[in-house]
């Protein structure tokens, strides 16, 4: 099992580094239970290179059978624990937006695909908090955006979808006639933002201060999304939103791209250790939440 657990984190991560932290396991260690896998098997199973490691057409048919036995030899070990904490919830942080605009349909998704009724208790929160609330225990599973502050180094990363910051505009608002919005218009433009501890607000100063640019002062300043998008109606102004949120709050206003800044961001399942120590519960919304996230990618 060790070894088809390392195969298979060496495809979904497309990285020998990435998986021997999420395995938590040396990258020697890896490759060898890696080669005793092609040695079985007789084929070559990955195909490495400078920029990663892919299955092989031989690898990939192996993947699939791989991850059904292992999703098998999962439930046997939930079976023989007796899920003792089998109806206690699983304890949740994702932040704000992810909270709000995309885990609920993660959820429906998986009571849809599984017998058991899963509970889950959500906390939001801003991705640098998800982080310290698992780092510290209180909370089993975390959703957060890739490079928040503070780093956690001891934390593992799942990569689970892209998302970019955009901005949103009233109709009446001359950037609706617009395609996009040059980087060098949108920081002479007052805007409506999230507050400082957002993290979509971190991100954007981030990438401007690297350009050498920083945003006019701000029209205003809002806790949440949705009283962003409120705000800039009134104010007919814009707003600096997450794409995930824009697509399904910004009805009758316009989204356009920033050219010119990087104002992309990666979002991550974010666990104190490697899955396989979660509870059972646990665990599996983990493996629904990656495995509905690489189905999306590979659409």
């Amino acid at each position: 099992m060790a070894e088809l657990r390392a195969f298979c984190a060496a495809v979904d991560l497309g990285s020998l580094t990435r998986a021997s932290r999420l395995l938590q396991v040396s990258q020697p260690a890896l490759s060898k239970r890696l080669a005793s896998l092609e040695a079985l098997a007789g084929v070559r199973l990955l195909e490495r290179t400078t920029r990663g490691v892919t299955a092989t057409p031989a690898g990939a048919r192996l993947y699939g059978e791989a991850r059904r036995l292992l999703a098998q030899a999962e439930v046997v070990e939930d079976l023989m624990t007796g899920l003792v904490e089998r109806d206690a919830p699983v304890r949740l942080a994702a932040s704000h937006n992810i909270a709000e605009f995309a885990l609920p349909d993660l959820l429906v998704s998986y009571e849809r695909r599984h017998e058991r009724h899963l509970s889950v208790e959500v906390v939001a929160a801003n991705s640098a908090t998800v982080r310290g609330l698992v780092s510290d225990g209180r909370a089993e599973v975390g959703i957060a955006a890739e490079g928040a502050d503070p780093v956690h180094p001891s934390l593992v990363e799942l990569p689970l979808f892209e998302d970019e910051i955009v901005v949103v505009v009233p109709h009446g608002h001359p950037w609706a006639a617009a395609v996009a919005v040059d980087v060098e218009e949108l920081v002479q433009m007052p805007l409506v933002v999230r507050d400082p501890g957002a993290d979509s607000h971190a991100r954007v100063a981030r990438v401007l201060a690297d350009m050498g640019l920083e945003l006019a002062p701000a029209l205003a300043e809002v806790g949440s999304t949705l009283a962003a998008r409120d705000t800039a109606v009134a104010e007919n102004a814009p707003v600096l939103m997450s794409l995930v949120a824009a697509r399904r709050i910004a009805g009758g206003l316009a989204i356009r791209r920033v050219l010119g800044a990087q104002l992309t961001r990666s979002f991550a399942v974010v666990l104190a250790g490697p899955p396989h120590t979660l509870r059972p519960a646990a665990r599996a919304l983990v493996a629904h939440l990656t495995e509905t996230a690489e189905a999306t990618r590979r659409r």
